[in-house]
């Protein structure tokens, strides 16, 4: 059997997984410098939990688990008969893999109510999985890292989490745009234009604009049952630069009105910091999720060709499909594979991450492989990260083992070092050698 792995999926060698670690723990820094707490849920929810909150396309991404055992003993004979496998799926299904964090957080906040301090702010680092057509920056398993904070509707913390993506892109030495909008504004087209009841599916063809452009936005706003000409008015909305400008076009929309005073309200607390990356208001914005209610953001790398690697937004009611009313949320999102492949792709990774292996101890005789060992444990009792060659090979083949692993020392153990109780070390990128007892040695490798 040739070794595979499914499609959409990645390995990572040592190196690449140092590079992640990087990523995390800069993430992870950030986070709770702004004072937001760990959690972590379950790999796979309810279906029931995760449908109807991604919109239509983003149910058609669930991956659906099978029920354990026999599943199609309760299977609907009916669907299967008639090859209806949305109907089927109910049958033989019960459970999925998280599409997101947000709705499975939504979910913890609901059932761990009565253990939460509101306002309650929580960071989530973990995996999701969604069928999409993998491609670069694409991927059917990735990391997700979320930072949330629900109990409250203060755009306060709009702001905090556009410092937290400025400051951990700054961080990484990445630059980025932030863009930011608002989905009242979004309505607030849809009522100037009399398209209140098409508002779903025009935020979802305005999703679209940067993958397939103004002409096949106009084509798909038709097959919503759009008309041409207020698909054109749409686009030329969204090509207002300011708040100024969109307001004199709101005169008979009330809730793009209210947006316009939410963004405005977002940027007076905003103003207060300077940011080091560029944030820009963007009319075009729609983040096609169904559970967004206000203020939304979506970052892009400068310098590269990709896809967003974060966004988010304000979210007034997803708790309440699970039935705790009244608890609005705010949350961000950082896309970390793309974030990873960003990385790599502008070469912006400290040279120095790598193996943090400090030691290793070679041996000239099978008989110094004891004194080896004895002197491995001294070196990790006291802190010091070593790796002890498990044969006395010969010695090219025992110094290339370390510069391959990017070991900075060799310390090498034959009958004169052990009758002497010295130990001769080599520094292997100047290839200065010395000799040092144990104790001097941990004192040495310690400074």
């Amino acid at each position: 059997m040739k070794p595979s792995i499914p499609k959409g999926t990645r390995d990572f060698l040592p190196s690449e997984v140092y590079k992640r670690e990087y990523i995390f723990n800069i993430i992870k820094r950030v986070f709770q410098k702004y004072g937001y707490v760990p959690i972590e849920t379950p790999t796979m929810e309810n279906l029931e939990t995760l449908t109807g909150k991604y919109g239509e396309e983003g149910d058609r991404l669930l991956f659906k688990v099978l029920n354990n055992g026999d599943f199609l003993a309760k299977a609907d004979k009916d669907a299967l008969g008639a090859m209806d496998s949305k109907k089927l799926t109910s049958s033989i299904s019960k459970r999925g893999l998280r599409y997101d964090l947000t709705v499975p957080f939504a979910r913890y906040v609901v059932q761990h109510q009565n253990d939460l301090q509101l306002p309650f702010k929580r960071y989530q680092i973990q995996p999701v999985w969604r069928a999409d057509r993998p491609q670069r920056g694409r991927y059917h398993e990735f990391y997700q890292c979320d930072v949330d904070v629900v109990g409250s509707d203060s755009l306060m913390y709009e702001a905090e989490l556009v410092q937290i993506y400025d400051e951990v892109f700054r961080s990484l030495g990445l630059e980025v745009e932030v863009l930011v909008n608002n989905r009242k504004v979004l309505f607030g087209f849809a009522e100037a234009l009399g398209l209140e009841d098409k508002f779903m599916p025009m935020t979802i063809c305005l999703d679209k604009l940067d993958k397939i452009g103004p002409e096949k936005v106009i084509i798909e706003l038709e097959k919503s049952g759009i008309e041409k000409s207020k698909g054109e008015k749409l686009l030329d909305f969204i090509t207002v630069k300011t708040l100024d400008e969109l307001e004199a076009k709101f005169e008979n929309a009330p809730t793009g009105l209210a947006g316009i005073k939410e963004l405005r309200q977002f940027h007076s607390y905003l103003n207060q910091s300077q940011s080091h990356n560029t944030i820009s208001f963007d009319p075009s914005l729609a983040r096609g999720l169904n559970y967004y209610t206000g203020c939304i953001f979506e970052v892009k790398a400068k310098g590269v060709n990709m896809g967003s690697i974060g966004g988010g937004g304000r979210y007034d009611d997803l708790t309440s499909v699970f039935g705790l009313k009244d608890i609005s949320g705010v949350g961000v999102s950082f896309g970390f594979a793309r974030i990873f492949d960003v990385m790599e792709e502008l070469k912006l990774f400290p040279k120095d991450i790598g193996n943090k292996t400090q030691i290793l101890i070679a041996s000239f005789s099978e008989g110094a492989l004891i004194y080896s060992f004895e002197l491995g444990t001294e070196l990790r009792k006291a802190g010091i990260s070593c790796d002890i060659y498990p044969s006395a090979a010969k010695m090219k083949k025992q110094l290339n083992y370390a510069n391959k692993k990017a070991i900075p020392f060799v310390v090498i153990i034959g009958e004169d070092e052990i009758s002497s109780g010295q130990w001769q070390l080599k520094n292997m990128v100047s290839g200065e050698q010395m000799k040092f007892d144990t104790a001097g040695l941990i004192k040495y490798l310690s400074n």
